[in-house]
């Protein structure tokens, strides 16, 4: 997938709840979501409602290591931001509205805790993060950027801190920070404004160090109640200290020998304590530790032992006693919602969340008393409360004879040449299934309902129990026979198979152990090397397996722990297997025998070294998550940057293909529009299949086929200039007279070149050596006709069939669906369809199915994808209200989508050209004997036309109606900037809908709301005066801006390529609380906003030039050194001058300095 284009994913959870291991628990500040750490590197958001009703709403994946602490990044009541680390180092800035990662670092240490913490700096405000961990100091990081700023370190025995606690002081500037190291030392550090807003500067020694005996402590609260109070809680016993002096004021011992995890103050009189097994104790405490008290601090300087003991208060318990593999993670909370509350949450390895509202405790007397659970519910409770229940992608192949549970799905692999999903099962057997219509069958209505055993599908059968892993070794490198498909299961056997003819060609029984991976050598490699493959197993054995020869031709199983990663040293002929020790062991692969075994800093080396000599070593052993995210941001550089060569190319090769039709089909276009990643959150989990649509291939591949058609009226000069310019608007730019132009210049002088590279010598040679092996070998010239399984179907259009099925909004215009269902043949879903948000850096939002259920109780319905209604109402009506980044990436889709299909002939899911593929496209002479055999061409014209007005409503539904349909408060509008940034986009038809939808948003929020955006973008635009009187500039200096772009060319090329993978669009939704003249941080970062500013203003310059004159003030004369009229930074209108200006100096040549600017600073990866 390319990687700046719009890509959409779509998750298949199954009816297994993935593993959810909490290790971190927080409630933002708003209390209306739980975030929910795992030990897998998860992060999990749950919707908290008033009533403390909780239902699971998304699961982000980004992480690749266990999450270590949770906390808010942003003090914003309208911007919920928080900030997640895990063991690896990873930091991550998340958007808990709809799980974009909007920044992203990786750090050489551990933090164990994080706390926020935000200071005044004239009328702005600046966040920080207080980070500690298993290092020496506090780091103090940027909350927005999240570098690290300084450090608060110790002069006295400098140690790993425990815990630390923030007291803000109302009465002076000077906040504390009170932390105590892993040996029981108290730290105290001054922090003020003038220290937080300092950078790279020495570290923050401590104001005081003092000793107060607290062993293993595991947590500090701070009393918001009495600005007085200091609570530490150690394992076996919990202490308040005056904050002042740091005082005892009163211990308690643990319960009944339990160890305590951590506490903190329900209000000024009363502590709750929380053991490992999940209980909780409320405590009272005495009154010398309450200030407002006459016997405040009177135990002060007595011995622990004759300190008045707290009373109990109240118990506590969990109600289900099961075994948990882990102690659960408790946490307390307070705020302010609807009304103030406070709550104690407590998550479990089993993925379950128990809280307890203590708001209302009344006092007892008595003694002790057991608080009732409020809330209880786990991830695998909420799936199995949906109706239907959760499908997964091969759930109708699957069924057991008297069971209700479907057989598992262990591995998967996807062959997209084919359009086929190959899955490995927990009983040993293996199904190919055609991708698509598999997931027509789970996620819409229709006839293939009624059908048994649909699609058709081939199994095949040869393993004794579960199939661990599978590889298609011709995927990853064309040595190998297409032919080839690779299992290993826990029967410890390795098997070769013929994908098209279903046969077993060979067993490896080589392991003792079940098989682990299968991985690929790399290319430079031995030929005996090539053209084999790397097991691993669990019995610490790592073969390689001759795919020619049928033979182990090396098993290396002198490991004594288990196998981590497998690296490559080609030219040295080495194969170097990382151990989980951290020892490596180094062999020979021709010989098979071992070189060295190394420990420590040369073991480190050596797998450096590996990196270096191949920078594309494969590292599939870790974390299920690792591959995950390889497989997000592993996109081909070289492709991105020849993507309009390529494009030309495909141009070319149309125009020969048409004239000399005997040259074969088309090529297809280098990118998938769908692809099939098969994720686990743990590796005991089932797999969870989760389908990226790439809308640009998608787009391009339509277009192409569309061209490739056997239709006369594509056949003439001026339809196939029309057609072929089509075919190429993805990528170069190609639109009107260009590319007339340009197609007679490809017609004449690169013809010959591709001529050259269709039929070149060695292709020639190749052609020959394959005919001569189908002659010699029936048995793969059976293979080479035969299909992957009986069904022949159009893979592009039901990949666009599927799509755009789940992105309608159904059910708020019943002749538009009738209209989508008789004539277009798209079909409604049947059950909640769950997409997702790609974000920087190959992070993703998966929503989680039932994700509207909470929001349905609430507001009779969110307006989101296969929501279960009455059937006179309707399935559902589009995930436009989650978030606005979800409703810009849906509109954006559909719109453009539905543009290309209104664009095309016969673009309807109905008839038999969803069948197979176009034909070779006939000769220009030829007439079309299949559409002279067909039905009149006046019925005909008429059907398109009704195909064409479907499509043509279907797009403007979502453009402009959509907001009325659903209404204001079940609509998140679409992001402007996101919008502006695809504004010059490179595929055109992306293009054309980011520019309707932009102007249509515009017009929707009205004059109001265009001011607002003018007021927040203004400050962006590029300034070319002194910035005293900045945001304003000259009308000369504004002559220079469209110069600025080229001024910075090698420049502006560097910055590409870094941040080619960085996906700008994913942060837009933060700009509104930025300061105004807030710092940025790097050249490109300003490049890009600078782009965003001037397309928005110019547009609304453009579009609502008229309503933003300037008011009509008393003229006065003005010196030569005054600013010219509308640029100043006068009051009443100054921004709306300022757009209309930016506007007339740009609009001459506005798309064209876009296009410009847009190559360069507004690339926007998903």
């Amino acid at each position: 997938m390319a990687g700046n284009s719009l890509v959409l994913p779509i998750v298949l959870w199954g009816r297994k709840a993935p593993t959810h291991c909490i290790s971190a628990v927080l409630l933002t500040d708003d209390g209306a979501t739980i975030v929910t750490g795992c030990h897998d590197g998860q992060i999990c958001l749950w919707d908290l409602s008033v009533d403390l009703e909780v239902n699971p709403r998304a699961l982000l994946f980004g992480h690749t290591a266990s999450i270590t602490c949770l906390s808010k990044a942003c003090a914003s009541s309208d911007k919920q931001y928080i900030v997640s680390a895990s063991e690896s180092g990873e930091m991550c800035l998340w958007d808990v509205n709809d799980g974009r990662c909007i920044e992203f670092t990786k750090l050489a240490c551990t933090h164990t805790g994080i706390q926020f913490y935000q200071f005044s700096v004239g009328n702005q405000r600046e966040g920080r993060l207080l980070c500690h961990g298993h290092y020496p100091e506090i780091l103090v990081v940027d909350a927005t950027s999240l570098e690290v700023l300084y450090s608060l370190v110790s002069k006295i025995s400098p140690d790993w801190i425990s815990s630390m606690s923030i007291i803000r002081s109302h009465r002076t500037q000077e906040d504390t920070v009170v932390a105590l190291s892993v040996t029981g030392i108290l730290k105290v550090w001054i922090v003020t404004s003038e220290i937080s807003g300092l950078q790279d500067t020495e570290p923050v020694f401590e104001e005081e160090s003092k000793p107060i005996y607290c062993q293993n402590c595991q947590s500090i609260s701070f009393c918001a109640f009495t600005q007085r109070s200091l609570l530490v809680v150690c394992s076996k016993y919990w202490r308040v200290f005056d904050a002042g002096d740091y005082s005892l004021l009163c211990s308690g011992p643990s319960e009944n020998g339990q160890t305590w995890t951590g506490g903190d103050f329900v209000s000024a009189d009363k502590v709750i304590i929380w053991t490992e097994n999940g209980q909780s104790y409320i405590y009272k405490l005495p009154a010398s530790c309450l200030p407002a008290s006459e016997s405040f601090r009177s135990d002060v300087g007595k011995a622990v032992e004759t300190l008045i003991p707290p009373v109990q208060h109240s118990l506590l318990d969990r109600t289900d006693k099961e075994l948990l593999i882990c102690p659960p993670v408790t946490r307390f909370f307070y705020g302010c919602r609807e009304y103030f509350h406070k709550l104690l949450i407590q998550g479990d390895s089993s993925g379950r969340l128990n809280i307890w509202n203590i708001s209302d405790t009344p006092d007892r007397q008595e003694g002790k008393g057991e608080l009732e659970m409020t809330t209880s519910i786990s991830l695998q409770e909420a799936f199995d409360k949906l109706n239907p229940c959760p499908a997964g992608i091969i759930d109708q192949l699957s069924v057991i004879p008297n069971s209700n549970e479907p057989l598992k799905v262990t591995a998967s692999v996807y062959i997209p040449a084919h359009g086929r999903l190959v899955c490995g099962r927990e009983d040993g057997s293996i199904v190919i299934v055609p991708a698509t219509q598999t997931a027509i069958v789970q996620l819409l209505q229709g006839e293939h309902m009624l059908r048994r055993g649909w699609p058709p599908h081939r199994t095949l059968r040869g393993h004794r129990n579960k199939v661990t892993c599978l590889l298609y070794p011709h995927q990853v490198s064309v040595r190998y026979d297409q032919r080839y498909l690779i299992s290993g299961g826990v029967d410890f056997s390795v098997i070769i198979w013929d994908i098209f003819s279903g046969e077993m060609k060979h067993i490896f029984c080589v392991h003792g152990g079940e098989i682990t991976q299968l991985l690929v050598p790399p290319e430079n490699c031995s030929a005996r090397v090539q053209h084999c493959i790397c097991s691993v197993a669990s019995d610490h054995s790592v073969g390689l397996l001759s795919l020619r020869e049928k033979k182990c031709i090396m098993l290396a199983s002198r490991h004594l722990f288990p196998i981590q990663v497998i690296k490559w040293r080609p030219s040295d002929d080495y194969l170097v297997v990382g151990c989980s020790d951290g020892s490596v062991y180094v062999w020979q692969m021709d010989t098979g025998a071992l070189d060295r075994c190394v420990m420590g800093i040369t073991a480190v080396e050596i797998l450096n070294a590996c990196d270096e000599a191949a920078p594309a070593a494969v590292d599939s052993l870790s974390h299920p998550a690792v591959n995950l995210k390889q497989a997000m941001t592993r996109r081909s550089l070289a492709a991105l940057k020849n993507m309009a060569h390529h494009k030309l190319q495909t141009l070319a090769t149309n125009l020969l293909a048409s004239e000399a039709s005997d040259k074969g089909n088309l090529p297809k276009y280098s990118h998938n529009s769908l692809m099939v990643q098969a994720i686990k959150t743990n590796l005991t989990d089932p797999d969870i299949h989760v389908l990226f649509f790439d809308v640009e291939a998608l787009i391009i591949q339509l277009l192409t086929e569309e061209a490739s058609r056997p239709n006369t009226a594509l056949i003439s000069p001026e339809n196939l200039q029309k057609a072929s310019g089509g075919s190429d608007k993805g990528g170069s730019f190609l639109t009107g007279k260009r590319a007339a132009v340009l197609f007679q210049q490809v017609k004449e002088t690169i013809k010959e070149n591709i001529k050259e590279h269709l039929l070149d010598d060695d292709e020639e040679d190749e052609e020959i050596m394959r005919q001569r092996r189908e002659e010699s070998d029936p048995e793969y010239r059976a293979s080479k006709s035969k299909p992957l399984t009986l069904l022949e179907y159009n893979l592009t259009m039901d990949t666009a069939k599927l799509f755009m099925s789940c992105l309608h909004a159904w059910g708020l215009n019943e002749v538009l669906d009738e209209v989508c269902l008789d004539r277009l043949g798209m079909l409604k879903p049947h059950c909640t369809v769950s997409f997702g948000l790609l974000s920087r850096g190959g992070h993703m939002s998966l929503m989680l199915p039932g994700y509207n259920q909470a929001a349905c109780k609430l507001s009779h319905g969110k307006a989101e994808v296969g929501r279960k209604l009455l059937a006179t109402e309707g399935v559902g009506k589009g995930t436009y209200g989650v978030s606005r980044a979800v409703t810009t990436q849906h509109l954006l889709s559909i719109i453009s989508l539905a543009n290309t299909l209104m664009s095309m002939t016969n673009a309807t899911f109905i008839g038999d050209h969803m069948k197979k593929g176009p034909t070779r496209p006939p000769r220009p002479s030829t007439p079309d004997l299949s559409k002279a055999r067909g039905s009149p061409p006046t019925s005909s014209n008429i059907v398109q036309g009704q195909i064409k007005q479907g499509w043509s409503q279907l797009a403007a539904m979502h453009c402009v109606m959509l907001p009325d349909l659903l209404g204001l408060d079940k609509f998140r509008p679409p992001l402007l900037e996101m919008l502006a940034r695809r504004w010059q986009d490179r595929c055109l038809e992306v293009r054309e809908a980011a520019q309707a939808l932009l102007l249509a948003e515009l017009r929707r929020i009205e004059q109001a709301g265009r001011k607002e955006a003018i007021d927040t973008w203004a400050p962006y635009l590029p300034q070319y005066m002194d910035h005293v009187i900045s945001p304003g500039v000259s009308a000369e200096a504004m002559q220079t801006i469209t110069a600025a772009p080229d001024a910075s060319g090698p420049e502006a090329k560097v910055q590409e390529e870094e941040h080619d993978l960085v996906d700008d669009d994913i942060t837009t939704g933060c700009l509104s609380s930025v300061p105004q003249m807030k710092k940025i941080s790097t050249s490109y970062e300003e490049r890009r906003k600078q782009a965003t500013a001037i397309v928005l203003l110019g547009v609304i310059g453009a579009e609502f030039g008229a309503e933003i004159e300037p008011p009509k003030l008393l003229t006065r004369p003005r010196s030569s050194s005054q600013i010219p009229e509308g640029f100043g930074l006068t009051s009443g209108g100054s921004n709306y001058s300022l757009a209309r200006h930016t506007c007339e100096k740009v609009k001459p040549n506005l798309r064209c300095f876009i296009s410009k600017i847009g190559t360069k600073s507004l690339n926007c990866n998903y």
